[in-house]
């Protein structure tokens, strides 16, 4: 449904977005421009800002397909349900993807944008901000990375994933060593689309998340699977942005990489699981 040239103007947006919203507050906030949504979940004037001007941006690029943001959907989160919503289309927008690092002045922080139609995804954009790094994956026709084409590839060395906090304890509490050392490091980044591009640029493999909100995940997973790989729920179904956000996901450029991921995941106890909560 995008036309010629449209897939490029959603690109410019989002570069104009960051120039005019993110970049300038970055470091520049003040106390009472940061607030907590819950524990542990941060929202700046810059997310609310950013995601304004993209909404604007996007109604104008195909009049008439609703955009379903972080931040609306957190004042409404019926909002959610458009993805969902079986023939039809709409936006998906991360206006400022690792607020919490934004916020403390780190520089792992990224914008995303996906369309979705009839229930997948058909392009994604990722732009890291601060590196001005852009990937673009179009549903069928690859995946890009700085304009570069890209496919995923079997890395000749223990496989690199990101992973959170709590997996990772698990991991090293209950994997033997010989298994472990299957693996080389286990981190995370705490910005979904900054580690996509990682994933994507080669310097890492895989990724394993609990929560799987769609601004988070719609536009990277599409991009895995157009670079070669491929993205799937802890259950092994293939990961959908409209998926319960506790299904989990774990997600490779590369089919090998995510067959010894989720052989690592598969060979875990993980009471944590229980721990969340109830689609």
């Amino acid at each position: 449904m995008l036309g010629p040239g449209d897939s490029e103007r959603v690109a410019e947006l989002m570069r104009e977005t960051a120039a005019a919203e993110l970049t300038p507050r970055f470091r520049m906030l003040a106390k009472e421009d940061i607030r907590l949504k819950r524990p542990g979940d941060f929202v700046t004037v810059a997310d609310e800002l950013s995601e304004q001007r993209l909404a604007s941006g996007l109604a104008k690029i195909l009049p008439g397909v609703p955009v379903v943001g972080e931040e609306a959907a957190e004042r409404d989160p019926g909002l959610v349900d458009l993805i969902a919503r079986p023939g039809e289309a709409c936006w998906i927008v991360d206006p400022l993807d690792g607020t919490a690092n934004f916020a403390a002045g780190k520089d792992r922080f990224a914008m995303i944008v996906c369309l979705v139609q009839d229930r997948a995804a058909v392009a994604g954009w990722i732009l890291d901000v601060p590196r001005q790094q852009m990937a673009v994956a179009l549903r069928g026709q690859g995946v890009t990375l700085e304009g570069t084409p890209v496919r995923g590839a079997h890395a000749d060395r223990p496989l690199i994933g990101f992973v959170g906090y709590k997996f990772r304890k698990e991991f090293d509490r209950q994997l033997p060593a010989a298994k472990r050392q299957q693996f080389g490091r286990l981190s995370t980044l705490s910005c979904a689309g900054a580690e996509y591009l990682e994933i994507l640029s080669g310097r890492a493999d895989f990724s394993l998340y609990r929560m799987t909100k769609s601004w988070d995940h719609a536009a990277g997973t599409l991009m895995l699977r157009e670079a070669g790989g491929d993205a799937v729920r802890f259950d092994g179904q293939p990961y959908a942005p409209a998926q319960p956000i506790n299904a989990g996901l774990i997600a490779a450029a590369d089919p090998n990489a995510l067959d010894e991921a989720r052989m690592l995941f598969e060979a875990l106890r993980l009471p944590l699981l229980a721990e969340l909560p109830k689609p």
